[in-house]
């Protein structure tokens, strides 16, 4: 119980510090975390809106785009931070009460609530400027975006050791990982792409928490083709791999 209770002091420490540091120390942080996925729903919006009528569900284009894109970014922003979460706490790790870990935990901790309240905040928005109240179901809502974080934290605690050991992989990554976005169904429904195109998108766990994510503000929606095992085990396998390679590299991870 004594180092459970010292672990969660020094995460809330950790959490405490990564909101100063990320947002206290530059002017408007706080305000960019939420201009930014305003200006990539807005631009998706014009554009879409330039060349159809009506977007591929509901009325709404930007609330379209704000499902797929606040979906993707609970995983795409939480993976982006937490890869450096151990070598941007490297310092602290000095001190015994500090574990690699708790670093991890501290900017997960973070980045999911950050973008919870990001995600409050455009979607209250585009309700206001709405002529119909939506219709939202929270546990689709919050299932998915938990489903997000854990693709996101499995991913991130083996990159977190991969990433310093090998600097190759870490420019590999970052080429294979740019089309998540154009293959996620960010900006069109997988399930009504044509075959073989559907299976192949299918494949990606990233298009399986974007439609159960829109099954929450789309009660006609079907997202045919979801499957919820699959995504968990995909979750899940990232997730057992990742704290594997964590656990076994205590030196990597402390710089030794």
């Amino acid at each position: 119980m004594y180092y459970l209770t010292t672990h969660i002091r020094v995460v809330a420490a950790l959490v405490v510090r990564e909101t100063s540091t990320r947002f206290g120390s530059k002017p408007g942080g706080y305000i960019w975390a939420f201009l930014d996925p305003a200006s990539h729903i807005a631009f998706l919006s014009l554009i879409f809106m330039a060349i159809a009528h009506t977007p591929a569900l509901g009325a709404s284009f930007p609330l379209f785009f704000a499902t797929g894109y606040i979906a993707y970014q609970f995983y795409q922003a939480m993976a982006g931070y937490l890869n450096s979460a151990v070598n941007g706490n490297r310092a602290l790790l000095s001190y015994p009460n500090v574990a690699p870990i708790d670093t991890v935990l501290a900017r997960y901790i973070l980045q999911l609530g950050t973008t919870a309240v990001v995600a409050f905040c455009v979607f209250t928005a585009i309700g206001l400027s709405l002529k119909t109240p939506l219709t939202i179901e929270w546990p689709y809502i919050i299932e998915a975006a938990f489903a997000a974080s854990l693709l996101a934290l499995g991913n991130a605690l083996a990159n977190n050791v991969l990433f310093p050991k090998y600097p190759l992989y870490e420019k590999f990554y970052e080429i294979i990982t740019r089309p998540l976005f154009l293959v996620s169904g960010v900006f069109y429904l997988p399930d009504t792409l044509p075959h073989p195109a559907q299976e192949v998108i299918l494949l990606n766990p990233l298009a399986h928490v974007v439609m159960l994510f829109r099954k929450g503000f789309y009660p006609e929606y079907r997202a045919v083709g979801y499957d919820a095992g699959y995504l968990y085990s995909v979750a899940f396998s990232l997730l057992f791999c990742g704290l594997f390679i964590f656990t076994s590299s205590r030196g990597v991870l402390r710089g030794r």
